[in-house]
């Protein structure tokens, strides 16, 4: 062998390794921080189906990795910075508590980009998204007040913020309109994912006369305790939830993240990805209603069916006054409807509400 040829085999080797380093170089990594199981069929499996679309969306372009059932507080900064290390380029952190360690770790990776859910707080290297779950929350509503027999509808909350508080009087607001006599009973389970404390939940709340079951938590065991309890009707809360229909579970609330993880990863891959936040509601298809069910009488079907219609194209708010606080002071005017700044802070009940909100 010749000095050219083992010259020549020595320089292919190379461009060999930096072609193979640099398509390296060229996978975007992107991350996700879960609050829950990617099983708990609720929150965390419909943030999952999101990563899973970005996969197969972008094929080898793109590399996802997440770590699931993280605790909020100083275990997701941990977290968060090892994923950060581990090379990501874009982390998306996925329940409310992420959100100050969001900051804390973006200050320390300003080339790292990152994404939160459902919180409020940015910075040049962070975007918030979330939601309008309370556009959901008043079909729920509607179709409650119509089914209740007993006038009595249980609440599953999860923490007291804004985010939850919006969903009850979503919900009692639409309950109410089509059933004055309508009570909502509320529990404060303080977490997003425990099947044991939320089952139990919902069975207090069957045993103090509930007989509609709202949630704002993340798991399947509402369903399963209203199934066990015979007459009780449920709604999905994040996905479907579908192997409780046709009854107990009627509907359901869908959060559909696909389009934004694509588009967010698209925009890292393009460089034009810059600090935004976005709250999305049925219209732009980022809240989906559930199929409504033969259990639901037909002509309350059609109520929400155009209801969401309603929604959807913007002919109407949710928060439409009149409306007073539940200390009887004024809130809205008639036709008047909230402002987005009232809602993303929103730490009151409207009138009739007979409940604390927890400090």
């Amino acid at each position: 062998m010749t000095l050219k040829t083992i010259l020549t085999g020595a320089v292919m080797a190379l461009g060999l390794t930096a072609a193979g380093a640099q398509a390296q170089d060229d996978t975007t990594k992107v991350g996700f921080i879960y609050v829950g199981p990617i099983g708990d069929g609720g929150w965390t499996y419909e943030h999952d189906q999101g990563r899973l679309a970005v996969e197969e969306h972008f094929g080898d372009q793109v590399e996802t990795v997440y770590q699931e059932s993280v605790p909020e507080g100083a275990d997701a900064q941990r977290a968060i910075t090892q994923m950060a290390l581990n090379g990501a380029d874009l982390i998306f952190t996925t329940s409310f508590g992420f959100m100050d360690p969001t900051l804390a770790v973006a200050k320390k990776f300003p080339n790292v980009k990152f994404e939160h859910a459902t919180g409020y707080k940015t910075a040049p290297n962070v975007s918030t998204y979330s939601a309008r779950f309370y556009e959901g929350r008043a079909i729920q509503g509607h179709i409650a007040g119509k089914m209740t027999k007993s006038n009595i509808v249980g609440y599953i909350a999860s923490y007291p913020i804004p985010e939850v508080i919006r969903g009850i009087n979503a919900a009692f607001i639409h309950a109410r309109k089509v059933n004055p006599d309508v009570e909502f009973k509320i529990i404060w389970a303080y977490t997003w994912f425990d099947p044991a404390k939320e089952a139990d939940a919902a069975t207090a709340l069957i045993e103090q006369g509930a007989d509609v079951i709202l949630q704002h938590t993340d798991s399947t065991a509402p369903q399963a305790a209203a199934e066990k309890a015979g007459d009780v009707v449920t709604f999905g809360q994040a996905s479907d939830m579908a192997e409780y229909k046709p009854f107990p579970r009627v509907s359901s609330i869908i959060d559909d993240w696909k389009p934004y993880y694509i588009a967010r990863t698209q925009a890292v891959i393009d460089g034009t990805w810059t600090s935004q936040q976005v709250w999305d509601g049925i219209g732009p298809g980022m809240v989906g209603i559930g199929e409504i069910t033969e259990a639901v009488p037909a002509d309350v079907r059609d109520e929400a069916l155009a209801l969401k219609e309603a929604i959807a194209s913007g002919e109407y708010h949710p928060f439409t006054g009149p409306l007073k606080k539940q200390d009887g002071s004024d809130w809205l005017a008639d036709g008047e409807t909230a402002d987005d700044g009232t809602l993303l802070g929103m730490d009151f009940y409207v009138e009739g509400l007979n409940a604390e909100i927890p400090q």
